[in-house]
Protein backbone atom coordinates (compact mmCIF):
# COMPACT_ATOMS: atom_id res chain seq x y z
CA UNK A 1 0.00 0.00 0.00
CA UNK A 2 2.77 2.47 0.86
CA UNK A 3 4.60 2.26 -2.48
CA UNK A 4 1.16 1.99 -4.65
CA UNK A 5 1.09 5.36 -2.57
CA UNK A 6 4.58 6.98 -3.53
CA UNK A 7 3.99 5.66 -7.20
CA UNK A 8 0.75 7.54 -7.71
CA UNK A 9 1.93 10.60 -5.76
CA UNK A 10 5.01 10.42 -7.82
CA UNK A 11 3.23 10.34 -11.16
CA UNK A 12 1.04 12.90 -9.62
CA UNK A 13 3.76 15.48 -9.09
CA UNK A 14 5.40 14.61 -12.70
CA UNK A 15 1.72 15.33 -13.98
CA UNK A 16 1.22 18.71 -12.36
CA UNK A 17 4.64 19.97 -13.42
CA UNK A 18 3.58 19.17 -17.07
CA UNK A 19 0.28 20.80 -16.64
CA UNK A 20 1.78 24.33 -14.58
CA UNK A 21 4.14 24.47 -17.02
CA UNK A 22 1.51 24.52 -19.65
CA UNK A 23 -0.21 27.33 -17.61
CA UNK A 24 3.02 29.45 -17.21
CA UNK A 25 3.20 29.30 -20.88
CA UNK A 26 -0.16 30.12 -21.54
CA UNK A 27 0.17 33.21 -19.32
CA UNK A 28 3.04 34.73 -21.15
CA UNK A 29 1.59 34.24 -24.47
CA UNK A 30 -1.77 35.31 -23.54
CA UNK A 31 -2.90 33.07 -26.62
CA UNK A 32 -3.53 29.24 -26.29
CA UNK A 33 -2.34 29.07 -29.94
CA UNK A 34 0.99 30.69 -29.21
CA UNK A 35 1.62 28.70 -26.70
CA UNK A 36 0.46 25.39 -27.87
CA UNK A 37 3.24 26.54 -30.91
CA UNK A 38 5.77 27.21 -28.18
CA UNK A 39 5.15 24.02 -26.20
CA UNK A 40 4.91 21.78 -29.83
CA UNK A 41 1.38 20.33 -28.68
CA UNK A 42 -2.54 20.39 -30.28
CA UNK A 43 -4.21 23.65 -29.00
CA UNK A 44 -7.24 21.23 -27.99
CA UNK A 45 -4.57 19.11 -26.40
CA UNK A 46 -3.56 22.37 -24.17
CA UNK A 47 -6.65 23.81 -23.58
CA UNK A 48 -7.70 19.90 -22.29
CA UNK A 49 -4.61 20.25 -20.00
CA UNK A 50 -5.57 23.60 -18.49
CA UNK A 51 -9.13 22.70 -17.88
CA UNK A 52 -7.90 19.31 -15.99
CA UNK A 53 -5.75 21.29 -14.04
CA UNK A 54 -8.47 23.65 -12.69
CA UNK A 55 -10.89 20.83 -12.27
CA UNK A 56 -8.12 19.01 -9.44
CA UNK A 57 -7.50 22.61 -7.77
CA UNK A 58 -11.22 23.50 -7.63
CA UNK A 59 -10.12 26.97 -9.09
CA UNK A 60 -10.42 28.97 -12.01
CA UNK A 61 -7.04 29.87 -13.21
CA UNK A 62 -7.45 31.75 -16.54
CA UNK A 63 -9.79 34.29 -17.86
CA UNK A 64 -10.60 33.43 -21.62
CA UNK A 65 -12.23 35.72 -24.31
CA UNK A 66 -12.64 35.70 -27.77
CA UNK A 67 -9.28 38.12 -28.18
CA UNK A 68 -7.29 36.87 -25.33
CA UNK A 69 -6.40 34.68 -22.52
CA UNK A 70 -5.31 36.36 -18.97
CA UNK A 71 -4.70 34.68 -15.07
CA UNK A 72 -7.42 35.64 -12.59
CA UNK A 73 -6.72 36.76 -9.61
CA UNK A 74 -6.00 32.91 -7.96
CA UNK A 75 -3.72 32.44 -11.05
CA UNK A 76 -1.71 35.45 -11.03
CA UNK A 77 -1.39 34.22 -7.38
CA UNK A 78 -0.05 30.80 -8.88
CA UNK A 79 2.12 31.88 -11.41
CA UNK A 80 3.86 34.40 -8.89
CA UNK A 81 5.47 31.16 -6.99
CA UNK A 82 5.47 29.19 -10.66
CA UNK A 83 7.94 31.78 -12.37
CA UNK A 84 10.89 32.76 -10.56
CA UNK A 85 10.93 28.87 -9.55
CA UNK A 86 11.33 28.10 -13.34
CA UNK A 87 13.85 31.00 -13.61
CA UNK A 88 15.64 29.38 -11.16
CA UNK A 89 15.55 26.10 -12.44
CA UNK A 90 15.95 27.17 -16.24
CA UNK A 91 19.34 29.21 -14.93
CA UNK A 92 20.99 26.11 -13.25
CA UNK A 93 19.88 23.98 -16.38
CA UNK A 94 21.85 26.24 -18.42
CA UNK A 95 24.64 26.63 -15.89
CA UNK A 96 24.89 22.78 -16.17
CA UNK A 97 25.33 22.65 -19.45
CA UNK A 98 28.11 25.55 -19.86
CA UNK A 99 30.11 23.91 -17.56
CA UNK A 100 31.11 20.68 -20.04
CA UNK A 101 32.48 23.27 -21.80
CA UNK A 102 34.66 24.25 -19.04
CA UNK A 103 37.11 22.37 -17.20
CA UNK A 104 35.72 21.51 -13.30
CA UNK A 105 36.67 19.27 -10.19
CA UNK A 106 39.30 18.44 -8.03
CA UNK A 107 42.83 17.59 -9.35
CA UNK A 108 45.41 15.23 -6.47
CA UNK A 109 48.78 15.44 -7.89
CA UNK A 110 51.98 13.84 -5.92
CA UNK A 111 55.12 14.97 -6.41
CA UNK A 112 58.83 15.68 -4.42
CA UNK A 113 58.75 19.47 -3.94
CA UNK A 114 61.39 20.28 -6.65
CA UNK A 115 58.76 19.45 -8.95
CA UNK A 116 56.08 21.07 -7.25
CA UNK A 117 58.13 24.66 -7.58
CA UNK A 118 59.65 24.20 -10.53
CA UNK A 119 57.48 22.16 -13.16
CA UNK A 120 53.83 21.93 -11.88
CA UNK A 121 53.51 25.54 -10.27
CA UNK A 122 55.03 27.64 -13.35
CA UNK A 123 52.74 25.60 -15.66
CA UNK A 124 49.70 25.05 -12.83
CA UNK A 125 49.16 28.70 -11.80
CA UNK A 126 48.25 30.26 -15.65
CA UNK A 127 46.00 27.66 -15.72
CA UNK A 128 43.99 27.98 -12.51
CA UNK A 129 43.89 31.59 -13.11
CA UNK A 130 42.18 31.01 -16.27
CA UNK A 131 39.64 28.33 -15.25
CA UNK A 132 38.53 29.36 -11.24
CA UNK A 133 36.39 26.05 -11.15
CA UNK A 134 39.37 23.76 -11.57
CA UNK A 135 41.00 22.80 -7.39
CA UNK A 136 44.30 21.46 -7.82
CA UNK A 137 45.59 19.52 -4.27
CA UNK A 138 49.63 19.18 -4.69
CA UNK A 139 50.84 16.52 -1.94
CA UNK A 140 54.85 16.49 -1.56
CA UNK A 141 55.84 12.94 -0.97
CA UNK A 142 59.30 11.61 -2.26
CA UNK A 143 58.17 7.76 -2.33
CA UNK A 144 56.39 6.56 -5.26
CA UNK A 145 52.84 6.43 -3.88
CA UNK A 146 50.11 4.31 -4.80
CA UNK A 147 48.16 6.56 -6.69
CA UNK A 148 44.81 4.51 -6.70
CA UNK A 149 45.22 4.24 -2.62
CA UNK A 150 45.75 7.72 -1.88
CA UNK A 151 42.87 8.91 -3.94
CA UNK A 152 45.64 11.16 -6.59
CA UNK A 153 44.97 11.17 -10.05
CA UNK A 154 48.64 11.96 -11.15
CA UNK A 155 52.28 11.40 -9.91
CA UNK A 156 55.43 13.24 -10.79
CA UNK A 157 58.51 11.42 -10.20
CA UNK A 158 62.20 11.46 -11.07
CA UNK A 159 63.83 8.92 -14.06
CA UNK A 160 61.56 5.74 -15.35
CA UNK A 161 60.36 3.86 -12.54
CA UNK A 162 56.79 3.43 -12.98
CA UNK A 163 54.07 1.45 -11.05
CA UNK A 164 52.15 -2.00 -12.59
CA UNK A 165 49.23 0.02 -14.59
CA UNK A 166 50.57 3.05 -14.37
CA UNK A 167 51.12 5.03 -18.01
CA UNK A 168 54.35 7.15 -17.92
CA UNK A 169 55.08 10.77 -19.57
CA UNK A 170 57.97 13.23 -19.92
CA UNK A 171 56.65 16.56 -18.69
CA UNK A 172 60.11 18.30 -17.67
CA UNK A 173 63.74 17.89 -19.08
CA UNK A 174 66.38 15.72 -17.85
CA UNK A 175 67.71 17.18 -14.59
CA UNK A 176 71.63 17.50 -14.33
CA UNK A 177 72.97 17.04 -10.76
CA UNK A 178 76.00 18.51 -9.68
CA UNK A 179 78.01 18.70 -6.40
CA UNK A 180 78.06 22.04 -4.63
CA UNK A 181 79.38 23.63 -1.75
CA UNK A 182 79.91 26.99 0.08
CA UNK A 183 83.74 28.83 -0.59
CA UNK A 184 84.22 28.71 2.73
CA UNK A 185 83.86 25.03 2.84
CA UNK A 186 86.42 24.46 -0.18
CA UNK A 187 88.52 27.01 1.28
CA UNK A 188 89.08 25.22 4.86
CA UNK A 189 88.69 21.08 3.83
CA UNK A 190 89.95 21.59 0.48
CA UNK A 191 88.77 20.68 -2.79
CA UNK A 192 88.12 16.47 -4.02
CA UNK A 193 90.57 14.89 -6.83
CA UNK A 194 87.81 12.60 -7.35
CA UNK A 195 84.40 11.29 -6.85
CA UNK A 196 86.21 8.49 -4.53
CA UNK A 197 87.80 11.09 -2.60
CA UNK A 198 84.39 12.52 -1.44
CA UNK A 199 83.99 9.57 1.19
CA UNK A 200 86.49 12.05 3.03
CA UNK A 201 84.24 14.80 3.26
CA UNK A 202 81.42 16.21 5.26
CA UNK A 203 78.28 15.20 2.90
CA UNK A 204 74.60 16.42 3.10
CA UNK A 205 72.87 13.08 2.53
CA UNK A 206 69.07 12.93 1.02
CA UNK A 207 67.42 9.77 2.60
CA UNK A 208 64.58 8.10 0.12
CA UNK A 209 61.73 7.39 1.53
CA UNK A 210 60.86 4.78 -1.04
CA UNK A 211 62.59 1.98 0.55
CA UNK A 212 64.61 3.83 3.39
CA UNK A 213 68.22 3.79 2.03
CA UNK A 214 70.50 6.76 1.45
CA UNK A 215 70.85 8.42 -1.96
CA UNK A 216 74.07 7.59 -4.23
CA UNK A 217 75.43 9.92 -5.23
CA UNK A 218 76.20 9.73 -9.20
CA UNK A 219 79.04 10.75 -11.46
CA UNK A 220 80.56 10.23 -15.22
CA UNK A 221 83.73 10.28 -16.17
CA UNK A 222 84.97 11.42 -19.40
CA UNK A 223 84.71 8.23 -21.22
CA UNK A 224 80.85 7.95 -19.85
CA UNK A 225 81.35 5.40 -17.26
CA UNK A 226 79.14 5.78 -14.01
CA UNK A 227 80.66 6.51 -10.56
CA UNK A 228 78.41 6.30 -7.79
CA UNK A 229 79.27 6.93 -4.37
CA UNK A 230 78.42 6.62 -0.90
CA UNK A 231 78.71 9.55 1.03
CA UNK A 232 78.38 10.41 4.92
CA UNK A 233 77.84 13.57 7.48
CA UNK A 234 76.61 15.43 10.03
CA UNK A 235 73.45 16.04 8.35
CA UNK A 236 70.65 13.81 6.70
CA UNK A 237 66.97 15.17 4.92
CA UNK A 238 64.47 13.71 3.13
CA UNK A 239 63.65 16.48 0.68
CA UNK A 240 65.72 18.42 -1.26
CA UNK A 241 65.62 21.86 -0.19
CA UNK A 242 67.40 21.80 3.22
CA UNK A 243 70.01 20.05 1.35
CA UNK A 244 70.81 22.78 -0.37
CA UNK A 245 70.42 25.17 2.58
CA UNK A 246 72.78 23.23 5.08
CA UNK A 247 75.40 23.31 2.31
CA UNK A 248 75.42 27.05 1.68
CA UNK A 249 75.67 27.33 5.66
CA UNK A 250 79.43 25.71 5.11
CA UNK A 251 78.31 22.43 6.62
CA UNK A 252 79.39 20.30 3.66
CA UNK A 253 78.84 19.06 0.24
CA UNK A 254 75.23 18.87 -1.38
CA UNK A 255 74.44 17.18 -4.80
CA UNK A 256 71.84 18.85 -6.09
CA UNK A 257 69.63 19.46 -9.33
CA UNK A 258 72.07 22.46 -11.10
CA UNK A 259 68.40 24.54 -12.47
CA UNK A 260 68.09 24.64 -8.51
CA UNK A 261 71.29 25.59 -7.54
CA UNK A 262 71.70 28.38 -10.38
CA UNK A 263 71.11 31.32 -8.31
CA UNK A 264 73.37 30.73 -5.57
CA UNK A 265 76.02 30.09 -7.69
CA UNK A 266 75.46 33.20 -9.70
CA UNK A 267 75.51 35.06 -6.38
CA UNK A 268 78.78 33.09 -4.96
CA UNK A 269 77.07 31.67 -2.31
CA UNK A 270 77.95 27.82 -3.73
CA UNK A 271 80.76 26.87 -5.93
CA UNK A 272 80.62 23.64 -7.80
CA UNK A 273 82.58 20.85 -7.62
CA UNK A 274 82.61 18.69 -11.23
CA UNK A 275 83.89 15.19 -11.52
CA UNK A 276 87.60 15.36 -13.26
CA UNK A 277 86.89 12.04 -14.87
Amino acid sequence: MIIDTQIKASFMLRENINDLIALAAVAEERSFTKAAARLNVSQSALSHTIKSLEKRLGLRLLTRTTRSVAPTLEGEDLLATLNPAFEKIEARLKALNDSRDQPTGTVRIVAVEYAIETILWPKLSPVLKEYPAVNVELVMDYGYTDLAASQCDAGVRYGDQVSDGMIAMRIGPDERMICVGAPEYFDTVGVPDKPQDLGDHRCVNLRLSTHGSLYAWEFQDKEGNEINVKVKGQTCFNTINPVMRVAIDGHGLALVPERMAAAHLASGALRTWGCPG
